[in-house]
């Protein structure tokens, strides 16, 4: 099955210090998909209050080892908290997966955390609760209002980074350092 581009699927969006809106300030968003119908994306820099080992015990999935029942789980964006979000590499077997680029996967369905808890699962995965999402056009207008910087997403940033090195590595990705970015909104 052959990924079809979306025009900005893939790619980070990167909050510039001047956004203030409380749910994106200094985050880092993969866009996960992108039409004309508007866009749906990832906060990957964001950690929520649960661990997989309480999402896997809400659920009743068994099993896990104590590093990936500590792995912590992403605050994914203010639309549909209470939905898991699976990012990962390593393929499209699961019942309800989305190819974002050529290695990378968003899965919805339960058997990819049933299927990480065996230790049969992605090779690299991430787990959020909940996503981001903007209506037709919105991005595209919060974009031209310098609201964001956009970036290629890498498997190292989505997966290894600790969350809060994540933005300042994915503005320097693209040679910009949020320490020589005057703060225009005047928020101290």
């Amino acid at each position: 099955m052959s990924v079809m581009p979306t025009p900005l699927a893939s790619q980070l969006l990167i909050a510039l210090p001047a956004l203030s809106d409380t749910n994106f300030s200094r985050s880092v968003a993969l866009i996960c998909q992108h039409d004309d119908d508007g866009a749906m994306g990832i906060v990957v820099n964001r950690p929520s209050e649960y661990t997989l080992g309480e999402v896997f015990g809400q659920m009743g999935v068994d099993g896990g080892d104590d590093r990936l029942r500590s792995q912590v789980v992403l605050a994914g964006g203010p639309v549909h908290p209470e939905r898991g979000f699976v990012l990962h590499d390593g393929g499209m077997h699961w019942d309800s997966t989305l190819a974002i680029a050529d290695a990378l996967f968003l899965t919805t369905s339960r058997d990819i955390l049933e299927a990480m808890a065996r230790g049969e699962g992605p090779e690299n995965a991430i787990v959020a609760l909940g996503c981001a999402g903007w209506g037709s056009g919105q991005l595209e207008h919060e974009l031209t209002e310098n609201d964001w910087l956009t970036a290629p997403a890498d498997a190292e940033l989505l997966f290894d980074l600790p969350l809060d090195a994540r933005w300042h590595a994915a503005a320097g990705r693209i040679g910009v350092d949020f320490a020589h970015l005057a703060d225009y909104a005047g928020h101290a």
